[in-house]
């Protein structure tokens, strides 16, 4: 008797726990984030987020001037490096972080 007591209060905890409200749910984020360019060239290795993080500051200066452009008139990287990478970029599917 006491085992089927202690099963039944389980499984009104569990039931409450999975509750929904009546109002529905909120999907706040579904799991997959868009990876920015910039996040990209420092997981690769093409920038480190030094480098990164100058670039941006280069970029909002000069509104218009592409983020790779930025690090390549720095010094960080080659423009044709850059290139590569974007090319790569662009055909993924899904970026996980």
């Amino acid at each position: 008797m006491q085992a089927s007591h202690h099963k039944a209060a389980n499984h009104r905890d569990i039931n409450h726990y999975f509750e929904y409200s009546s109002s529905g749910i909120e999907v706040v984020e579904d799991g997959l984030a868009e990876l920015p360019f910039g996040e990209y060239l420092v997981e690769r290795g093409v920038l480190d987020r030094v480098q990164l993080l100058k670039s941006l500051q280069m970029q909002d200066r000069n509104p218009g001037v592409r983020l790779g452009e930025c690090a390549a008139a720095l010094g960080y990287v080659p423009i044709l490096l850059v290139e590569r990478a974007y090319r790569e970029f662009v055909s993924l599917s899904t970026c996980l972080i």
